[in-house]
């Protein structure tokens, strides 16, 4: 009599269950980590979502807020992220995490294939654009920031992560701070990186022969590094369009200075106490400069 009490008893549970969503209960079972004993893992599902949330917070450290003063699509790269405005045909910033393991990769910048960006709507620029324009197709997150990744490495052939830039300043001053900023990375730790155009007049230069595509050309550029660690610190850059022959110190100003000129509003994701200090301190000797 126990044995079919214990049957019947076992029937109704089961009963039960299905009717009050079994169906979620099957997905608790699917998702939940269990020990070696059958038994759920809560402390493993807790561990893993604030791995997640950690992880989350790393890698939006380098991007800016959103903007609202000017056309914006976000694109999400293998190496770096770009804000692309449809109207400039260049990007509006370039923001990236640049490790060691980033600068040391095996893959090599070898022959250079400039192409179209599939990710945003014609009409957009395209390697033609540039030609005979006595302009650079200048980087503004640097092939050499992509050495680990042979599709990030591609990837920063795009012509979303370029902009019309004075040869001299590409292959001379800018090229050294790139070469600055992976020193940094190799020596010192990790930086959260945005680079990017910066506009003077609502009307600037062109280049381009199609009537429906002009590739707007920056009057000056930006940079602004962060490295994080014991000790955050920060510093950005301002250049103008042209060939340069001073020392990197000379252009370096505090963040905050960045965001008035470019309307950004750079490392949201910080604490806003480290935010307001980092980016109003300025100290290029702390930087090797």
């Amino acid at each position: 009599m126990m044995k079919r009490n214990s049957i019947w008893m076992l029937a109704l549970v089961m009963a039960l269950l299905s009717c009050k969503g079994g169906k979620s209960g099957e997905q608790a079972v699917q998702t939940a980590p269990q020990t070696a004993d059958g038994f759920y893992d809560a402390s493993a599902t807790a561990k893993k979502s604030q791995n997640t949330q950690k992880a989350k917070v790393v890698t939006m450290y380098e991007q800016p807020a959103p903007l609202k003063d000017r056309p914006e699509q976000i694109l999400h790269k293998t190496g770096f992220t770009i804000s692309y405005n449809r109207e400039t045909k260049t990007p509006n910033w370039v923001a990236w995490h640049l490790t060691s393991s980033h600068t040391n990769g095996s893959f090599q910048r070898k022959q250079e294939i400039f192409q179209e960006d599939m990710e945003v709507k014609a009409p957009r620029a395209t390697d033609n654009d540039y030609y005979n324009s006595r302009f650079d197709r200048g980087h503004m997150c640097p092939a050499g920031d992509n050495k680990n990744n042979e599709q990030a490495m591609n990837e920063s052939f795009m012509m979303t992560n370029v902009c019309p830039q004075d040869h001299d300043l590409n292959s001379g001053w800018w090229n050294d701070l790139e070469n600055k900023c992976r020193e940094w990375a190799c020596n010192e730790g990790d930086l959260y990186i945005v680079a990017g155009p910066i506009y003077d007049t609502p009307s600037p230069k062109r280049i381009g022969k199609r009537k429906n595509v002009r590739v707007s050309v920056p009057d000056r550029f930006f940079k602004v590094v962060l490295m994080m660690g014991e000790s955050p610190k920060a510093i950005g850059f301002i250049v103008p369009n042209l060939d340069l022959h001073e020392s990197l110190s000379k252009y370096a100003v505090p963040v905050d200075r960045v965001e008035k000129v470019t309307g950004l509003d750079f490392y949201p994701n910080l604490p806003d106490g480290l935010e307001r200090r980092v980016e109003r301190e300025c100290k290029p000797a702390d930087w090797k400069l």
